[in-house]
């Protein structure tokens, strides 16, 4: 039996807004988008993709589940991604990662150079 990575879903409160901020981050394309969801992928048949639903309550609490993306420049990537409406979280802060917050305050890491 095969078991194959489609989809990571995202709880939001405006899943389109906050879908295409990914989308822009990441570089990904839109595959499906309604009124209410919206599903991202690096390309349109490749996966694993982001499915954004809505909810109605806010984030409350730190994430269970969060991303890591080891970019080739973290200082560059770090400021990139804070020029597309990213903040800092008041996690603290290592030369090995930096925490910020997507526009709904979801916790994401920009990873620095891996150590041989």
């Amino acid at each position: 039996m095969a078991l194959e990575w489609e989809q990571i879903i995202v709880d939001s409160s405006d899943p389109v807004a906050l879908g295409h901020w990914w989308a822009e981050a990441l570089g990904w394309v839109v595959v499906d988008e309604t009124e209410e969801i919206i599903e991202i992928r690096p390309a349109p048949d490749q996966m694993p993709g982001l499915l954004f639903v809505p909810v109605p309550e806010g984030k409350t609490s730190k994430n269970r589940l969060h991303p890591d993306f080891r970019p080739d420049d973290q200082k560059a990537e770090v400021a990139r991604l804070l020029s597309l409406g990213a903040r800092h979280a008041d996690a603290v802060q290592d030369e090995h990662w930096v925490t910020l917050l997507d526009p709904e305050g979801n916790e994401f890491c920009v990873l620095g150079e891996r150590k041989s």
